[in-house]
């Protein structure tokens, strides 16, 4: 047994940063991406920064976001925006593709991005369109 976080295992700030920035560059790029880009104002920058902070803690590492502004309640400070399949879906393409390009394959991986899929999900907040 080993008290080594994924976020120590998996590099630290630099990872976590190299990943939040691959997934905001993968996000304004991907036309599968355009309904969870239409959802964030035009600069990315506070965006990226609390992604950083909030996977900083979620992974292991300091709890830089609940430092700052305490709780997450992600559910709750996403609800200004509308949420539905496509912008889940798009959301986790981009992490998909860049946690892919970034992280080896492994248990922990799998693991790790389960539990972000199952996150995304938890996040909706609009009904499914009728096909």
């Amino acid at each position: 047994m080993t008290d080594t976080t994924p976020y120590a295992t998996l590099g630290g700030e630099p990872f976590v940063r190299a990943l939040v920035a691959r997934f905001y560059a993968l996000m304004d790029s991907l036309p599968q991406a355009a309904a969870c880009r239409a959802v964030h104002p035009p600069s990315l920058d506070r965006a990226q920064e609390k992604l950083f902070e909030y996977l900083t803690g979620w992974l292991g590492g300091p709890p830089l976001y609940t430092d700052k502004y305490g709780h997450p309640r992600l559910r709750m400070r996403h609800f200004v925006a509308p949420i539905g399949p496509a912008e889940i879906n798009g959301w986790l393409i981009c992490f998909r593709q860049a946690w892919g390009e970034l992280v080896p394959p492994s248990p922990m991986a799998d693991e790790i991005l389960t539990r972000v899929e199952a996150l995304g999900w938890h996040m909706a907040n609009q009904p499914e369109t009728p096909a």
